[in-house]
């Protein structure tokens, strides 16, 4: 069995989404959700600020490593960060990954009833990240 991915989708002043996804099961990772792995992801947000003046690219892959896993990062035009824990998956594979939840993400903002930037409670959302994750990620 894999360990599980913690994706999360932060805004501005706060995580608008977050799934810890165990990939064969599509379900919630129980047994190994930590408080180190938030953490892993919260200390990555500096560096994320950091590569996002280096390049003009939107996916800004692995951004840090902490013992045996990666942060990859995308980052939206409008200064959303998508990001990953995961355990050394390819780069091709999370860059699709991240392509097609940006489209889920694009259909959610344009929706009259969502108001940008805050945090999203969509289940038809997490359903089909969730659904990407299992596809591109296991």
């Amino acid at each position: 069995m894999s360990s599980p991915i913690l994706f999360v989708i932060v805004g501005k002043n706060e995580p608008l989404f977050e799934a810890e996804i165990d990939t064969h099961t599509g379900s919630q990772g129980n047994e190994l959700s930590t408080r180190q792995n938030y953490f892993v992801l919260h200390s990555a947000l500096d560096l994320v600020e950091k590569s996002a003046w280096t390049t003009t690219n939107m996916y800004l892959r692995v951004v840090d490593k902490v013992n045996h896993q990666q942060v990859s990062t995308f980052l939206t035009a409008g200064n959303i960060k998508f990001m990953l824990l995961h355990g050394g998956k390819g780069d091709e594979v999370i860059k699709s990954f991240f392509n097609e939840v940006y489209g889920y993400y694009v259909k959610l903002s344009m929706n009259p009833f969502y108001k940008y930037d805050t945090p999203i409670t969509s289940k038809a959302f997490e359903t089909r990240v969730r659904a990407a994750a299992r596809s591109y990620l296991s």
